[in-house]
């Protein structure tokens, strides 16, 4: 089977009710998002830290996959589809796809402070301080805030090396490191670039599916199986 990879964002979650940073006007009840999502912050607030991504996660909990989340999943009949992801929402995964890279964490689980490689599930949508890791130490979100790295970017570089085709959904390639795995790719194979917006970009090669997420992928699929 041929190596599919998709590069997803905020837009494909959109349609699912899930609010972007863009989407909030850069605010969350008139703070910055930087005082909300920055190793600063939660020097200085976690408190508020806490509190915006436990209503983050309670909207999580609500929210569906829509048309464009499983879309990819029935791909995975044809490719052998890895998706790496912007979002933080576990979307992709309660619509059953099976090989999901997330860059920027996971609003479903958290962290020890003291070992980054104490990562837990979250049950329900709520955090507190106080919760601690075995160690003893507070758990904070799993998140990859503004300022920090993103220590999978390796990972997904190498995933986009052996793709055989690329496939780019709910992203407008604007945010980096992510936005610069599509240089990684071969460049003979066909990139796939769904968006209902018009698009910047300098690589020749990608067809444009200018749709929303959900009708998109669904005409991907066409394109793709109809030989």
């Amino acid at each position: 089977m041929k190596n599919l990879v998709v590069l997803s964002g905020a837009g494909i979650s959109a349609e699912s009710g899930i609010k972007t940073f863009r989407d909030m006007g850069g605010l969350w009840e008139e703070y910055d998002v930087m005082e909300v999502a920055s190793p600063q912050a939660w020097e200085s607030n976690p408190q508020l830290v806490m509190r915006f991504y436990n209503e983050r996660r309670k909207k999580l909990l609500e929210a569906v996959p829509n048309e464009g989340h499983k879309g990819l999943v029935e791909l995975e009949k044809y490719f052998n589809v890895q998706i790496i992801t912007q979002n933080v929402d576990d979307l992709h995964e309660r619509a059953g796809s099976k090989n999901i890279l997330h860059l920027h964490g996971e609003l479903r689980k958290s962290r020890s402070t003291f070992d980054s490689n104490l990562i837990y599930d979250i049950n329900g949508w709520e955090l507190k301080l106080g919760d601690n890791c075995e160690k003893g130490h507070q758990l904070r979100p799993h998140i990859v805030w503004f300022g920090e790295a993103v220590p999978a970017i390796s990972a997904a570089a190498e995933i986009c090396e052996y793709a055989d085709i690329l496939v780019v959904v709910g992203t407008s390639l604007n945010v980096y490191p992510a936005a610069g795995l599509i240089n990684y790719a071969p460049k003979s194979i066909p990139i796939y670039l769904i968006d209902p917006n018009d698009v910047n970009t300098s690589h020749k090669t990608i067809t444009f599916i200018k749709e929303k997420a959900s009708t998109g992928i669904q005409k991907l699929i066409n394109l793709l199986t109809e030989n």
